[in-house]
């Protein structure tokens, strides 16, 4: 039976199936909607490196045959072969993508799928309709991908622009338009018998043959003559007072012999009284002669806010950008994240207060660096920010590390949690208090300013406030220094108090550029 899966859920391939010959399909349909499927053959830097793993109706297969368009067949719009161990190391994502050929939006679109085949049964689904979308033109599907081992992401993504946007977004470049050549259909071996990678058969949806026929071709409207555009000349402009020089050329009383031009006025054009002159910076007088610039085409508003668009989903935790990062919840995996630091969030989230503890209340009250948590709980995607606070993903696999209260931004429930007290004079309380986290999964931390991560050496030294994180192996005391001012520290406490860093070689401390 194949697993249901909605948009931004994930898993491993080995969860789905032990194959790694896949049959990918995909049925989208729209009424009086043509649509281009590939798929994009992306590096570890989510780029189109490499044109040649651009597979589409005229690049039906990868050089090395590990990616294969093989048609129309068993109801699918579209499919695929993938052959997982026989994809080379550059390419670490495949991205299955649909693309309306001509006008229309994804929002027309009928309820459709993606769907992978392995051994002849279907083992993944993610289905989709129009109402997921709006006026898209393109839209990211799924993807497979390489993160220590092959797996499969619903992403559901839109893009307005179309195959152009698309190409862009992946770094490809867009050809010039050529005469289109008629598409011919790849060449599959015949079988006596359906491989393993091939689609169970669906008796209910007969398969079309390969290529749609093209839509008929619309009579294009002729071109209408250009026109010379037509210039404005407010009351006065050609008025020359009695005596005074030839047209252009007048000047006022008191004025230089010559050619006189009023501030901010086209030279050799008069500006009759009662007409504005430019604002510094504008090419004309307010109501002046000349025709204004039409808009831009680049200037439209979707096309401007393009590049502020939602990232697309990656895992669990998504950078949206430098101040925001994006966590996908599920039912069986809740976050703790810094109460009111949700910014925006889609599907069905809760969020309930919780608090940190007897002994995070103990701490609070003694150092202020105690914390205020909400826990989120559901099925959709939160957004989190924490006044335009940078902002990082620290992504543990069984290991440690130490970050100040005031550092953290959220964090996976599943991770261990333990406030640590660093005893030393010169701080309230006698000591400076850190959280250890322990265990698989992410903390994402947010820092005042881009960071810096130094090694610990054999004297490091870094001020109380301004660190955000360190290695668990490293061995942080409070010393106050007595060699140095005390305006040589950003502090406005009466001691200067400082950490000491020690430990082996490969142990690390992040600092910040601001005083918390």
């Amino acid at each position: 039976m194949a697993r249901e899966f909605q948009r931004g859920h994930k898993a491993k391939i080995s969860d789905l199936t032990a194959g790694t010959d896949l049959y990918v399909g995909v049925q989208i349909s729209g009424p009086g909607l043509t649509f281009d499927i590939s798929c994009f053959g992306l590096d570890a830097d989510e780029r189109l490196s490499d044109d040649r793993y651009f597979i589409f109706f005229n690049q039906p297969k990868s050089p090395e045959d590990s990616i294969q368009l093989l048609g129309a067949q068993s109801g699918d719009t579209e499919s695929f072969r993938v052959t997982l161990d026989q994809i080379p190391s550059q390419i670490q994502k495949l991205s299955f993508t649909a693309t309306i050929d001509g006008d229309g939006q994804m929002s027309q679109i009928a309820p459709g799928y993606l769907r992978i085949v392995a051994g002849g049964e279907e083992v993944a689904r993610y289905s989709f309709d129009g109402s997921e979308f709006s006026t898209e033109r393109a839209v990211m599907l799924g993807d497979l991908y390489l993160k220590d081992v092959w797996r499969f992401a619903a992403v559901g993504q839109g893009f307005d622009g179309g195959l152009d946007a698309l190409l862009k977004n992946f770094g490809g470049e867009v050809a010039e338009e050529e005469p289109e050549a008629a598409p011919q259909q790849p060449a599959v071996p015949a079988q006596s018998q359906a491989p393993a990678f091939a689609p169970p058969s669906q008796a209910a949806a007969p398969a079309p043959s390969f290529g749609a026929p093209p839509a008929p071709a619309q009579a294009a409207p002729a071109p209408a003559a250009p026109t010379s555009p037509q210039t404005f000349t407010p009351p006065g402009q050609t008025f020359t007072p009695p005596g005074a020089p030839p047209a252009g050329q007048y000047a006022p009383p008191g004025a230089p012999a010559g050619q006189f031009t009023p501030p901010g006025a086209v030279a050799g054009q008069f500006a009759p009284p009662g007409t504005p002159g430019a604002f510094p910076g504008q090419a004309q007088p307010f109501g002046g002669g000349t025709q204004l610039a039409p808009v831009p085409p680049e200037a439209n508003v979707r096309v401007v806010l393009t590049k502020y668009a939602e990232a697309p989903v990656g895992d669990r935790w998504t950078e949206q950008n430098t101040n925001l990062v994006r966590a996908t919840l599920t039912k069986d995996a809740p976050i703790l994240a810094k109460q009111g630091s949700m910014v925006a969030y889609q599907g069905d989230i809760d969020f309930a207060h919780k608090g940190s503890g007897l002994l995070g209340k103990l701490t609070g009250a003694l150092t202020g660096q105690g914390m205020s948590l909400m826990r989120c709980t559901g099925n959709g995607e939160v957004f989190l920010a924490d006044e335009a606070s940078r902002v990082f993903v620290i992504r543990l696999q069984g290991e440690q590390i130490y970050t100040s209260a005031q550092g953290v931004l959220a964090f996976d429930e599943s991770l261990e949690t333990e406030v640590r007290r660093i005893e030393g004079a010169g701080l309230p309380g006698g000591g400076f208090f850190s959280m250890l986290f322990s265990g698989t999964g992410a903390v994402v931390v947010k820092t005042r300013g881009v960071p810096v991560v130094l090694p610990v050496g054999a004297a490091t030294y870094v001020d109380g406030n301004a660190v955000i994180a360190w290695s668990a192996g490293a061995q942080a005391v409070t010393t106050t220094s007595l060699r140095l001012r005390r305006s040589g520290y950003a502090r406005q406490t009466t001691e200067a108090v400082n950490l000491q860093f020690r430990g082996a070689p490969g142990n690390f401390v992040v600092v910040q550029p601001f005083e918390v």
